[in-house]
């Protein structure tokens, strides 16, 4: 059971990436927010250079797929996330913004391994990235105004690829905070899936309407 759950997330957070590329480009944006993206490339370059160093375990192939596939959401980020900032932030900010970022993310990791120790710190850490992702879906979609560069695919795979680990470390593992974190990572989810379901059904009803001016207020 332990294998096919990490086998499922592993699946699930593949979907992610895939059609978070796919949507980057088509919608000219980046689907991963900021923060988030830059806490995932750090925690998979990590530990994909540590599975390679101490032998390939099935999640270590994910980690080092993700870890490419982040390279390229890292891309879409850098080429269109400019244009999502108010005109004030120069190109020269912006850059230096996402290297701040992504120094920051890196040196967050490291923190982690050097007071939990790997297996400790590549949970806690993912965890905890994982509710702050699932919290920055929600402002990502209040702060476009909509399902722009969102997709439900991604919203699902998601809470999938969060959920089938919460069974594996925080039911199975007997861990409270774990469990706790994972649960709150689908409240979180499921919301967010709300809203994207919303969404679209509120587009289908008006078709090239987009979503209507006050959708977020409830109107």
């Amino acid at each position: 059971m332990i294998l096919f759950l990490t086998i499922l997330s592993g699946l699930a957070w593949t979907v992610v990436y895939i059609d978070a590329i796919r949507i980057g480009f088509r919608e000219r944006s980046y689907a991963i927010p900021a923060a988030a993206l830059g806490l995932n490339l750090a925690w998979e370059a990590i530990y994909a250079t540590r599975s390679v160093t101490t032998g390939i375990t099935a999640q270590g192939v994910f980690n080092i797929a993700w870890g490419l596939a982040d390279v390229v959401i890292v891309y879409t980020f850098l080429r269109f996330g400019r244009s999502e900032l108010p005109r004030w932030v120069t190109r020269r900010i912006f850059v230096g913004w996402a290297l701040l970022l992504g120094v920051t993310s890196f040196a967050v990791q490291l923190l982690f391994v050097a007071e939990f120790g790997w297996d400790a710190a590549s949970r806690y850490a993912a965890f905890l990235q994982n509710l702050l992702m699932s919290g920055l879906f929600i402002a990502m979609f209040v702060a476009r105004g909509g399902s722009r560069g969102q997709t439900l695919l991604i919203a699902v795979a998601k809470w999938i690829g969060t959920l089938a680990p919460t069974i594996v470390f925080g039911w199975y593992g007997n861990s409270p905070l774990i469990l706790g974190i994972g649960l709150l990572c689908s409240v979180f989810d499921l919301a967010y899936l709300g809203l994207l379901w919303r969404a679209r059904s509120l587009t289908r009803s008006r078709p090239g309407a987009g979503v209507p001016t006050g959708y977020l207020s409830g109107s």
